[in-house]
């Protein structure tokens, strides 16, 4: 489905685990377009997180005195990753001119034993693209509770980001964070640096402020994220798109004491602001 306003373009793929297949501003790629025919929402423009953001260690967690089981589901990798809203069809809610919602709702299953409801909600605005993502516990228990969006943007040599963290996690051979280091460990982001690199970057910023700069060939944006306490920031190696990624917890948090919990009937949620 695709939405026309206030000089956006923004089309959107929801029985590709309610992706964003494109998100234009007067003809400028604000996010990496999806390819025609995209069967891996890896290659989208953005993705949501829900119910938890980044690793679970081996896809093992102990909640409430229960040990639990995810389904490993990237490949050999060993580590559960993103969640489970990015593998599943969403379906639109509701629709409009300059606004949609996607809903996916989980019957809890696949080692997460807890039902719930997720939304997103996409709105355009002049000069404005704002998703809200939201997690409703369904069940009868209490569960655990994570968000995030995984936002590719385009990158070239003339790229810039600008942001402000209180610190950056180190992280061994899987990904998994071990120890922080300075935010400026690998790019001195309050000064504004450039993206491109020849090594790779797959780690999290926590104490984000929540907000960002992105500089492009043509100009560039401001991203601003709520309730999102990191940035997590990947960017491969001569790759021509990076992610900056607003999370509301640390990679296998869940594990560490760093989630969210929500009571039944509660409901936890995250936005992210592209502003031109």
């Amino acid at each position: 489905m695709k939405l026309d306003a206030y000089s956006w373009a923004l089309e959107l793929l929801p029985a590709l685990g309610g992706a964003i297949g494109a998100l234009r501003h007067d003809g400028h790629d604000v996010l990496r377009p999806a390819p025609r025919g995209i069967a891996d929402p890896l290659a989208a423009g953005c993705f949501p997180l829900v119910p938890y953001a980044n690793r679970i260690a081996h896809g093992r967690f102990a909640f409430a005195g229960q040990e639990h089981q995810l389904p490993l589901n990237f490949g050999d990798h060993p580590h559960s990753l993103h969640g489970l809203g990015w593998q599943a069809a969403w379906t639109i809610a509701a629709t409009g001119p300059d606004r949609a919602t996607l809903a996916h709702t989980h019957d809890g299953g696949a080692g997460w034993p807890w039902a719930y409801r997720a939304e997103q909600r996409f709105t355009l605005a002049p000069e404005r693209m704002r998703v809200e993502l939201s997690l409703t516990n369904a069940a009868d228990t209490p569960m655990p509770a994570g968000l995030g969006l995984h936002p590719y943007f385009p990158c070239d040599a003339e790229t810039y980001l600008t942001f402000t963290a209180e610190r950056v996690w180190l992280a061994d051979e899987t990904m998994l964070p071990t120890e922080s280091a300075p935010a400026e460990a690998f790019g001195d982001w309050p000064a504004t640096a450039p993206v491109a690199g020849t090594t790779l970057i797959d780690n999290a910023y926590d104490g984000w402020d929540g907000a960002a700069g992105i500089g492009q060939r043509w100009g560039g944006f401001a991203m601003r994220g709520e309730g999102a306490r990191v940035l997590h920031l990947y960017r491969p190696p001569a790759a021509d798109f990076f992610c900056v990624e607003p999370v509301s917890h640390l990679p296998d948090a869940i594990n560490r004491d760093g989630m969210d919990v929500l009571a039944p009937g509660a409901t936890l949620r995250l936005a992210m602001t592209l502003s031109v």
